[in-house]
């Protein structure tokens, strides 16, 4: 059967090259006579695997020497908690700026853990953008400042990166990381759920600088505790193993491209290639700020609920699957992670253009 286009928002596509060099090792990895799937995390093969992972992941990012890597499980959303967990440890504030579904979920959740404060919203126009800040919006003694910087639901991103002086500054990073460069250091943390630019389901990178360790709340779990997951090499426990060297061929496959700077240019490419046809006509309307586009996820509608359905239903009869909107907005989204190929935006386009011409009465 012929592969199809899936612009899922996560679990996504992963790249052609590494889908084949996993099927290679499916059986044996190397000369260990296993599969990675069956191997010991203790084992030095493992190891070793890990090991690179994380080289490799530092030199893609360029990650300065004194932030850890950590390999974890529990998905973005478990960063909800493990945040504040870690570091309300000052005054026990933290400011949080609400740009979609997800930052307002991390928001409410770190309520349970101390003085948290929304210091910008844009909820009441449908996050259809990114609220601009400057460092008088942020209370001086909070812990930590909050983002997330791409916001999947909506199809927006920061078009800039929030200054908050000596405050550290938190960014969810699930649906943009790896996408295009960004300067590690202008954070404090970095944590992003792996399914849809880097790995299956199931792992979560989380990057620290390390001044942030060793400041969990008496009452962190230890497999939320930063410090003791940094102390033992994020295997405290037997970590996501085949998700850990699924990212590794992620992390070899952008490299060997050129890059973040290579994979920033491809994608600007397919982004604009989307927003230039959106832009050009009106039957499909683009509900977000242009300054705030997602080169990740563009979300679009007719502004009928009927014909959008019949969208994504026809969509996926010519093999363009999960186009279908978040159920939260509705309309469509086109997620066009690193792993998309250029043909797969034409062929969406194609369909547009057609679907377009004929259904013109309908509107």
């Amino acid at each position: 059967m012929e592969r199809i286009f899936n612009f899922s928002a996560g679990p996504s596509m992963l790249p052609i090259d590494v889908l084949k060099r996993a099927s290679a090792e499916m059986l044996c990895y190397e000369d260990s006579g296993c599969s990675v799937m069956e191997m010991s995390h203790r084992s030095p093969v493992y190891e070793k695997i890990i090991t690179d992972a994380e080289r490799l992941l530092r030199e893609v990012m360029q990650i300065p020497q004194n932030y850890k890597v950590l390999f974890l499980q529990g998905g973005a959303s478990t960063q909800f908690s493990a945040v504040p967990l870690n570091l309300l440890s000052g005054s026990g504030k933290a400011d949080y700026i609400l740009s979609g579904q997800f930052s307002t979920k991390a928001y409410q959740e770190a309520q349970k853990y101390g003085d948290i404060v929304a210091v910008a919203s844009s909820k009441d126009a449908n996050f259809s953008f990114v609220p601009k800040t400057d460092r008088n919006s942020f209370r001086s003694d909070a812990d930590y400042v909050h983002i997330c910087f791409n916001n999947t639901i909506y199809g927006t991103k920061f078009n800039y990166i929030p200054d908050t002086g000596d405050i550290p500054l938190v960014a969810d990073m699930s649906s943009c990381i790896l996408s295009e460069p960004f300067d590690v250091s202008k954070f404090g943390v970095i944590y992003a759920g792996a399914q849809k630019n880097m790995a299956p389901a199931g792992l979560t990178v989380v990057i620290i600088r390390e001044d942030l360790l060793g400041k969990a709340k008496a009452q962190t779990p230890s497999m939320l505790d930063y410090k003791l997951m940094a102390d033992n090499g994020s295997m405290y426990n037997t970590p996501p193993c085949y998700c850990i060297y699924i990212a590794k061929l992620v992390y070899e496959w952008i490299l060997g491209l050129g890059g973040l700077e290579e994979m920033k240019k491809r994608n600007e490419k397919k982004a604009n290639l989307l927003y230039g046809y959106l832009d050009s006509q009106s039957y499909y309307l683009a509900p977000v700020a242009k300054d705030c586009r997602s080169l990740m996820n563009v979300t679009f509608v007719t502004g009928n609920a009927d014909l959008d359905k019949k969208f994504a239903k026809e969509a996926e009869q010519n093999g363009l699957i999960n186009l279908k909107g978040h159920r939260s907005v509705g309309g469509m989204r086109a997620s066009i992670y690193n792993a998309m190929p250029y043909e797969g935006v034409e062929k969406l386009l194609s369909f547009m253009e057609e679907f377009a011409k004929n259904n013109s009465k309908a509107l």
